[in-house]
């Protein structure tokens, strides 16, 4: 396994944290890392259920005519 002379470590590791945390510009100009846009889609996904569970819950609440 080849090895990183100056941090000591596998330059597999190496590659894998510089893919995680290495920045991506987004088309507004930001940039974020993997590891954030991977954070970012897993609130949106939470976003997303609790959205249809207010929805369900409104229309089972909401006083029929």
């Amino acid at each position: 396994m080849a090895r990183n002379k100056k941090y000591g470590i596998s330059n597999s590791v190496l590659y894998k944290w510089v893919r995680e945390y290495g920045k991506i510009k987004a088309e507004d100009g930001t940039t974020v890392t993997l590891h954030e846009m991977k954070a970012l889609k897993k609130q949106n996904a939470q976003l997303k259920m609790e959205n249809e569970i207010l929805k369900k819950a409104i229309a089972i609440f909401t006083p029929k005519s």
